[in-house]
């Protein structure tokens, strides 16, 4: 369904990322942020799914300034490639790849003439939930089981816009204890919990939930539909 696109960043560097259009005018778009493995073929599903709601979507390779090309599984030593391009990307002068993010959004806008939103997962939940304080044109972000968000640093930023966030009640890298300080700080965040682990919306990691992984594509689509119409 999709098509690789190239982005240009504020710096000038051309970004690729997989684009996905629905049948027919978008009723919104939708920039939808990877994991630690790339905008690999679990990304690229996501986004035709998000496609076939009718939305625009634009996946960003957000390794690329560290490491073009990255694509990777869901094996141990995929998880450890990944961990370190992520580390790689987190250690670029600012504002790194939040630029990268900013000209997916902008596409997207443009190309769908529509409302934006964001969505991501693992790492790209974080990356998400600083876009939503960071970065312009938004108008709805979803975070799922975003690593470090519920930190002290990253809960004192302020979102601009309307965030639904997803978190699992039995992720060994996000304690409920963090989750629960993050909604406290933020009261009106819709937060909601998944008796599942890290990654359960993910089809290929042996962590997928398919009850939570339905039930929290329902919020999202629900939750865009409010924002992005």
């Amino acid at each position: 369904m999709g098509t690789m696109i190239e982005l240009k960043a504020a710096d000038g560097t051309v970004v690729p990322a997989y684009e996905a259009r629905p049948v027919g005018q978008p009723k919104g778009a939708v920039v939808v942020i990877q994991e630690i493995f790339g905008v690999n073929s679990h990304i690229r599903h996501v986004a035709d799914g998000y496609a076939q709601e009718g939305y625009l979507a634009v996946a960003p390779a957000t390794f690329h300034r560290v490491q073009p090309g990255v694509e990777l599984g869901y094996a141990e030593a995929d998880m450890g490639e990944g961990m370190g391009y992520k580390t790689a990307v987190e250690a670029l002068p600012a504002p790194g790849v939040m630029q990268d993010i900013q000209a997916a959004i902008d596409h997207a806008a443009n190309a769908a003439g529509s409302k934006v939103g964001v969505v991501g997962y693992c790492w790209g939940g974080l990356l998400t939930w600083r876009a939503a304080c960071t970065l312009t044109g938004l108008s709805a972000a979803v975070p799922y089981y975003g690593g470090g968000v519920t930190t002290e640093a990253e809960i004192a930023r302020q979102p601009r816009v309307p965030v639904l966030a997803h978190f699992a009640e039995e992720d060994k890298w996000i304690p409920l204890d963090s989750v629960a300080a993050f909604k406290k700080a933020h009261p009106q965040i819709e937060v909601h919990t998944y008796a599942a682990h890290h990654g359960f919306n993910c089809d290929q990691r042996g962590a997928w939930h398919a009850p939570s992984a339905r039930l929290a594509r329902e919020r999202t689509l629900a939750f865009f539909a409010q924002h992005l119409g």
